[in-house]
């Protein structure tokens, strides 16, 4: 299992816990990618915020 499994689980948990209307546009999932990439620590090869943002878009408008 990679490193970041945990934390990557736990940034999309938060994510989907987000009312649908939170949780609609790539501008809102880009701001809770920079909350979290603050909040949650992981080993990231690059950029956190971009990493934890392709975890991210394919859950963007997502009931």
């Amino acid at each position: 299992m990679k490193p970041e499994h945990t934390p990557r689980r736990a940034i999309i948990r938060d994510w989907m816990a987000l009312p649908p209307e939170q949780r609609r546009s790539a501008e809102q999932a880009a701001a809770s990618a920079a909350r979290s990439a603050a909040t949650h620590s992981f080993h990231c090869v690059g950029d956190r915020p971009t990493r934890i943002l392709t975890w991210l878009r394919p859950r963007i408008g997502r009931p």
